[in-house]
């Protein structure tokens, strides 16, 4: 919440302003903080990983920094590419040691948030496309349901849960060949009509 109140802020401020540099600034010191405060209670045995049962009680400092630094990687990918950053985190709850199932289901939910603020800003910046989204989510939802139902009776009568984690692995691998020849179509195309590929200037991007 307090990330997208900064967003919607940013969004009424003038660009490359003081107080744009300081609504953006802020963010910094504020995932520091939730991480710093996170990462203590994993350290001490305060929180735990429930859907890993009570076996493992603390972290050590190495493996946080780890998590975090590939948080930090999911984030700048999600952002400067526009992939989902659970196709980072997935793989990450794996490597924690969650289920399949509750890895997959907790990436999703955690890319809600980060969608959801998207949605807001650019709601806001009255770019939203209402009947497009309605319809995208309405179908989503049909799949995701459907999708749902067949791979739980798949896993049941497999009797392993091994089937998510080849999804996932599947779709990453579809999601950067598609993302990389999209990337490279969309560059071949500029280069041929001599278009400009650099960086626009921020001050003044026209909201």
């Amino acid at each position: 919440m307090a990330f997208l109140a900064l967003q919607i802020a940013k969004i009424y401020t003038d660009a490359c302003s003081a107080l744009y540099w300081v609504l953006t600034s802020v963010q910094i010191p504020v995932s520091v903080g939730v991480s710093i405060y996170e990462a203590h209670g994993l350290m001490s045995g305060k929180r735990v990983l429930s859907s890993t049962g009570n076996e493992q009680s603390s972290l050590k400092p190495g493996r946080l920094l780890m998590y975090c630094l590939f948080g930090i990687i999911a984030g700048l990918v999600a952002g400067l590419l526009g992939v989902g950053g659970g196709f980072i985190l997935g793989p990450l709850f794996l490597e924690l040691g969650i289920p399949p199932q509750v890895s997959s289901a907790t990436a999703t939910f955690a890319m809600m948030f980060s969608s959801s603020m998207s949605v807001v800003q650019y709601y806001l910046l009255h770019r939203f496309p209402v009947p497009y989204a309605a319809y995208v989510i309405a179908v989503a939802f049909i799949a995701a349901i459907t999708v749902q139902n067949r791979v739980r009776k798949f896993i049941d009568s497999l009797g392993r849960a091994s089937i998510i984690i080849f999804t996932l692995a599947a779709m990453i691998f579809i999601s950067a060949i598609s993302l990389g020849g999209v990337g490279i179509a969309d560059v071949v195309h500029r280069m041929e009509r001599h278009q400009y590929m650099g960086f626009e200037n921020l001050c003044k991007y026209d909201t």
